[in-house]
C-alpha cells in the first residue's frame, strides 16, 4: 500500500519537465537580477543625506511602476502578439539595465535617477506580466 506522500508525488516532480525547469530557472535568474538592482540602487544612496528616506523611495520606485503600468500591460497583451510584446519589453529592459550599469561604472549615476520610477528597471516587467497569464 502506498503512503499519501507517494500518491501525491514529489515536490520536485514538476522540475522533471524540461520546459518548466527552463522557465523556472529563467525566473530565478531574473528575480536575482532584480534583487541585485534594487540593492545596488539602495547601496548608492546609503551615504547621501537623509539616506533612510532615499532607500525607502527606492522601494517605492520599485513598486510604483507595477501599480501604474499593470493595466497598460494588460491592454497591450490583449492588443498585440504576446510573443513580440515580451521580446520588445525584455529588449528594452536589457538596454535600460545596460545603460544604468554603464552610468554607474562611469561614476555618472545621479542619485535622483536611481529612485525614479522611469529608471527603475524592475518596474518594467509590469508591462509584460499579463502576457504570461
Amino acid at each position: 500500500m502506498m503512503s499519501t506522500s507517494e500518491k501525491a508525488g514529489s515536490a520536485w516532480a514538476p522540475l522533471r519537465v524540461g520546459i518548466f525547469r527552463a522557465l523556472w530557472m529563467a525566473a530565478l535568474v531574473s528575480n536575482i537580477g532584480t534583487w541585485m538592482q534594487t540593492v545596488g540602487a539602495q547601496w548608492l544612496l546609503v551615504h547621501q543625506p537623509h539616506a533612510s528616506l532615499l532607500v525607502a523611495l527606492v522601494q517605492t520606485a520599485d513598486t510604483l511602476p507595477d501599480v501604474l503600468f499593470a493595466y497598460v500591460g494588460g491592454v497591450l497583451a490583449d492588443t498585440f502578439d504576446r510573443r513580440w510584446l515580451l521580446i520588445v519589453v525584455q529588449g528594452c529592459l536589457f538596454l535600460a539595465g545596460l545603460a544604468l550599469t554603464i552610468l554607474t561604472i562611469a561614476g555618472q549615476m545621479p542619485p535622483s535617477c536611481s529612485r525614479s520610477p522611469l529608471c527603475s528597471v524592475p518596474g518594467r516587467p509590469s508591462l509584460c506580466r499579463p502576457t504570461r497569464r
